[in-house]
């Protein structure tokens, strides 16, 4: 029997794949960690702001967007279109 493995279940292989503490950027889609028990976490890579929540001590959820800051940064993309830059 030292050839034989346990075959994994796919519950198994499914909670083998989860990361906790760990969220998405609903912008860019880049994995991302905030320190534990932040209020807002802007991401490194698109700058888009979001409001957090903590449901548990090491499980973050994204609560929405921080108005002012994606507005502003909208407004400075399209300004910047409208000038013809990239």
């Amino acid at each position: 029997m030292t050839g034989e493995r346990k075959a994994e279940t796919t519950a198994e292989a499914t909670a083998r794949g989860r990361t906790t503490g760990a969220f998405r950027c609903l912008n860019c889609f880049e994995r991302n960690t905030a320190p534990s028990g932040a209020k807002s976490f802007k991401c490194p890579k698109c700058g888009f702001e979001w409001r957090l929540s903590w449901p548990m001590p090491t499980q973050p959820r994204i609560r929405g967007p921080v108005w002012d800051v994606n507005r502003r940064m909208a407004e400075e993309e399209i300004a910047k279109q409208a000038k013809g830059g990239k």
